[in-house]
């Protein structure tokens, strides 16, 4: 089969995602474009990391190894990459399952030699079977999916979102790692961008870098019903402006910060419209969802004044090291 050898690597860090963890490689030995590898990373959790072992032991294709680097989410991936062989390393969250032709659906993505970064579209699969009405698509990015306001088909962006992206292992040549001291963390605060901020590097340093979102790359991304509700949202919404606050010290507010305002000044307001319509058509969440919607702006603002103002006093930091090892 023609095109790039892809890795595979899946973060994993807790017991009570065992089904999933093993639903998520199955997704992955089922593709149609096949993985040169799966690499399941474990953070700092040495019985999952047994257990994992004894479960692939048997199985060549699949590797199992402990995080390098300090306890989160980014220093997993970096772990995941440094480990890796494959021309092109993709990332799956641990709670999602790939349909049949995720891998090939990337893998056509780099015949363009300036393609440095190929994602997909992430759809949640709700725990209580249906989305919560109150529940605005537009903040679907709060339980790690594609939301709405995201442009369709295959489309340039400015950076892909990291549960469900692809990238060409000179990329990391080009800017290094994920940045630890921004994403997620065990179970601390519910923090993300760190892809933001690495694909925003990319583009500096490889100034012709293409980044691509491929939305028939498609997975399917568990919920559970802990996030279903208004106080998750509120947590995740206030966490992503300390996030956001992060980034744009690392790469500046104008590129940092650049999407987000399209988001803010276009697509929200349309979802508080939406929602306003169809409260005064009595259809049930109108209300719900512009309220929500107008809760979530003003709780991610909060948060980035926040956490502009900890970067300011030095109270976050974060770094960003060379992919160390891989080979192609």
């Amino acid at each position: 089969m023609s095109g790039p050898d892809v890795s595979v690597v899946i973060c994993v860090y807790t017991e009570d995602r065992w089904e999933d963890i093993l639903a998520a490689v199955s997704s992955v030995r089922a593709q149609s474009y096949p993985a040169r590898e799966t690499l399941l990373v474990v953070d700092h959790n040495p019985a999952l990391l047994d257990r994992l072992a004894k479960e692939y032991k048997e199985v060549a294709e699949v590797r199992v190894l402990a995080n390098a680097g300090p306890r989160g989410l980014s220093a997993g991936r970096n772990t995941g990459i440094a480990a890796s062989h494959g021309e092109v390393i993709a990332f799956l969250d641990d709670d999602a399952v790939a349909e049949r032709d995720w891998l090939r659906h990337f893998a056509a993505g780099y015949a363009d030699p300036k393609v440095m970064a190929v994602g997909g579209r992430t759809l949640p699969i709700w725990a209580s079977g249906r989305r919560p009405a109150w529940f605005p698509a537009e903040f679907d990015w709060v339980v790690g999916c594609t939301y709405k306001g995201l442009p369709r088909g295959l489309v340039r962006v400015r950076n892909v979102l990291g549960g469900n992206a692809s990238f060409r292992r000179t990329a990391f040549d080009a800017a290094g790692g994920f940045a630890t001291g921004i994403g997620r963390d065990g179970d601390k605060r519910p923090l993300g961008c760190e892809e933001t901020e690495l694909c925003i590097r990319l583009s500096r340093a490889r100034p012709d870098a293409v980044l691509l979102i491929d939305d028939r790359a498609v997975i399917h991304h568990r919920v559970p019903e802990a996030r279903e509700h208004f106080g998750y949202f509120r947590t995740r919404a206030y966490a992503e402006g300390l996030s956001k606050a992060l980034v744009a010290r690392s790469v500046g507010a104008d590129k940092g910060l650049e999407s987000e305002r399209r988001y803010a000044t276009r697509v929200l307001p349309a979802g508080v419209a939406r929602g306003l319509r169809d409260a005064l058509l009595a259809r049930p969440g109108g209300a719900g969802r512009a309220g929500a919607i107008v809760a979530g702006v003003l709780t991610a603002a909060g948060g980035y004044v926040v956490g502009s103002v900890r970067t300011r006093k030095g109270g976050a930091t974060f770094q960003v090291a060379p992919i160390e090892g891989g080979t192609g």
